[in-house]
């Protein structure tokens, strides 16, 4: 079926002018209709796309709604190094970055910018010929992971741009706004979902997440305020660039300062340290950059920075106030954590009453007590902490806390284990059991479809579940019976659980909620073990090995078997699968069907990579998850350097440096034609 003339017109005119409402909007705050005759234009383009599927545009306005998930992210290399900032924290060292400036230029005169120091991750964003094909984040500076998909997803982002150049490649911050960030973790929050301790975190996770449709529900925006590779132009200095990409509709930092010399500098950190209050996102210095680009060139850079620019970090925000009282948070896995409620303070633009105490020894260290008047930070944290006492205004009456008596009178059961800090329940909570149950059903775990907090505590309170395992033995009799649990979802929620027996084995070990084991832990372990029970049969060895001198005798110390799994791990490990209740859940796993190893085992009759190492470099016909994920499953393994334990290099066009250390070494290095015929 095809659109007729008018139709493609009336399509490519609709996507045009939406796109013009996403600059308007979100790059200048400037919208031009309202949310209502917004949301009819972009109905009208998703009905003609979901029409004609085949005549959507690459560059359509609906493609921020993310593409289909990636194995993992591919490394790329930069083709202008991504350059990290020289810190300083005080007005006499930026007075030493500009007499270090008049000494390398021997006195010629310079100017200044002085901009926003966004509080985000540092991405770089290539467009040819006007189009966006790749975006990286920083790296280590010299390559960057290929965030292309997740980048897309933001709408101050342009897919296309008229008028550029060539080549351009675009530098600056991806962030969460404070109100994005606040309205995000109080949804989490709901879900019962662990909360992201401050935006640069929760910004820096989303954009790792391998499924860009998840990242598109997120509130990320992003700011543009330096160049890479340009072909095409020629830019003379940093206020030219500001201007041109401003010009070309990219979001670019609401303020910045020209400045001729360094006094200049100075009274433009201290205006911006006070305007940044009123900001909408979290910024944490100024940034001061030689302005013109012919004095940068002659500067350079160090082995870690350039010369030529330098970050002001401005010191914490803080502010007094009362605590009125000591209150305890349950966490998923029993943990107490202490809270102070205090008389409401504005601090850092947001309103605080709230903010950590930390645990037991730190309550005691600062010796803080209810109706004391405290000194409280707000250094990106979501809840501020409390950094002192102000003793002079201590009330006569302020006696010190003891934590294990108001454990006692809140009836908590509680204990702390020798060597913790923490004090932890010795029986469950309801609202525990309820969060390790959210948890065992969540995406990141189990991925039980129709399976939210509200389910589980509906699932906990009418007595049908007590422990994960009970999951299985539920009845579509007992599902019914919950409040707003119609027939089909009690169906839907019995299938949702049937098919998360059959889920791949790092899920499993992520869903029991075991300490300090997060989900690529739980894919290394997965992968190192092959099954649940060699995991729960597992020692101390098995996780840590002596290592020893030159001769043999003397102890060096103790070193890794597995990659990222050290003595905490470990010994979170062995104290899980030693608890009789716990060994008691997996045998319910067990009895219900539930699948303790990946389907694909790595025997010597289908691994016939075990042993072998590989590198990947170059471009190849396929993405190198898809190469990547074919060793895997023959046994080999995957490494991100070559070295002298590298079996095979599959290298592609354009393959680089490693080719050539491959080459050094003896590596055997096969073409992509040769790899496939290595595994059939």
């Amino acid at each position: 079926m095809k659109p007729t003339a008018r139709e493609l017109q009336r399509y490519e005119s609709l996507a045009e002018e939406i796109s013009r409402h996403d600059v308007a909007y979100y790059t200048l705050a400037q919208p031009a209709i309202s949310d209502f005759e917004y949301d009819k234009l972009y109905r009208e383009l998703k009905d003609f796309e979901e029409k004609y599927p085949g005549h959507k545009l690459p560059d359509s306005p609906t493609n921020r709604v993310g593409a289909a998930p990636l194995e993992q992210f591919r490394q790329v290399e930069h083709r202008v190094k991504m350059e990290s900032l020289d810190n300083t924290y005080s007005f006499p060292e930026v007075e030493e970055f500009f007499a270090r400036m008049e000494k390398l230029l021997e006195g010629r005169k310079v100017s200044y910018v002085v901009e926003p120091k966004v509080d985000g991750v540092a991405v770089s964003v290539r467009y040819e010929q006007g189009k966006l094909v790749l975006g990286l984040t920083r790296g280590d500076g010299s390559k960057g992971d290929d965030i292309t998909e997740n980048l897309k997803t933001l709408k101050q982002l342009p897919l296309t741009v008229k008028g550029a150049p060539e080549v351009l490649e675009v530098r600056g911050e991806v962030y969460m706004t404070h109100a994005g960030f606040s309205r995000m973790n109080q949804e989490r929050e709901e879900k019962g979902l662990e909360l992201f301790a401050n935006a640069r975190n929760a910004t820096a996770g989303t954009l790792k997440l391998l499924d860009s449709r998840e990242v598109a529900k997120r509130p990320l925006s992003i700011v543009l305020y330096g160049v890479g590779e340009v072909k095409g132009w020629s830019l003379a200095s940093q206020d030219e660039v500001l201007a041109t990409l401003k010009k070309l509709g990219f979001s670019v930092p609401e303020w910045h300062a020209l400045a001729a010399n360094g006094e200049e500098v100075l009274a433009s950190i201290t205006k911006l340290d006070q305007l940044r209050k009123k900001f909408s996102y979290p910024t944490d210095g100024a940034v001061v950059k030689v302005n013109e680009f012919a004095a940068r060139a002659e500067l350079g850079s160090t082995a870690k920075a350039p010369r030529w620019a330098i970050a002001y970090k401005f010191a914490p925000e803080q502010a007094e106030t009362t605590l009125k009282a000591v209150t305890f948070q349950v966490g998923r896995t029993g943990v107490i954590t202490p809270v102070a409620e205090l008389e409401t303070v504005q601090l850092s633009g947001t309103k605080v009453s709230r903010a950590t105490l930390h645990n037991a020894d730190e309550i005691a260290r600062k010796d803080i007590r209810e109706g004391d008047t405290v000194v409280i930070e707000k250094a990106g944290e979501i809840i501020p902490k409390v950094v002192a006492v102000v003793l002079s205004k201590r009330p006569a009456e302020a006696v010190p806390f003891d934590f294990a008596a108001r454990l006692t009178e809140l009836g908590l059961d509680a204990v702390r284990e020798p060597g913790e800090v923490v004090w932890r329940l010795r029986q469950p909570s309801q609202e525990q059991r309820i969060r390790a149950l959210s948890h065992f059903a969540s995406k990141q775990c189990l991925d039980i479809e129709n399976f939210g907090p509200a389910v589980a505590e509906a699932l906990i309170t009418a007595g049908y579940v007590k422990t994960p395992g009970d999951l299985f033995s539920l009845k579509h009799e007992q599902l019914v019976l919950l409040d707003k649990l119609a027939d089909k979802s009690a169906e839907n929620l019995l299938s949702g659980i049937e098919a998360a027996k059959r889920r791949e084995l790092w899920r499993l070990i992520h869903a029991l909620g075991i300490p300090n084991i997060g989900a690529q832990t739980a894919r290394d372990l997965a992968r190192h073990f092959g099954s649940l029970d060699a995991l729960a049969g597992a020692t101390y060895e098995s996780y840590l090995r002596k290592k020893l001198g030159k001769k043999g005798q003397e102890l060096k110390a103790e070193e890794s078997v597995i990659p990222g799994v050290g003595g905490v791990v470990a010994e979170s490990l062995l104290v899980w699968f030693t608890d009789p209740a716990h060994r008691e859940l997996l045998e319910q796993l067990r009895v219900a069907g539930v699948s303790f190893a990946d389907e694909k085992k790595n025997d010597a009759g289908n691994a016939p990579l075990m042993g072998k190492t590989f590198v990947i470099t170059g471009t190849l016909s396929k993405p190198r998850s898809y190469f990547e994920e074919k060793i895997r499953a023959l046994g080999g393994e995957v490494s991100g350097s070559v070295g002298k334990k590298t079996s095979y290099l599959l290298a592609g066009e354009e393959a680089g440096s490693k080719l050539e250390k491959a080459q050094k070494l003896g590596v055997t290095v096969l073409s992509e034609e040769d790899f496939n015929k290595l595994v059939g």
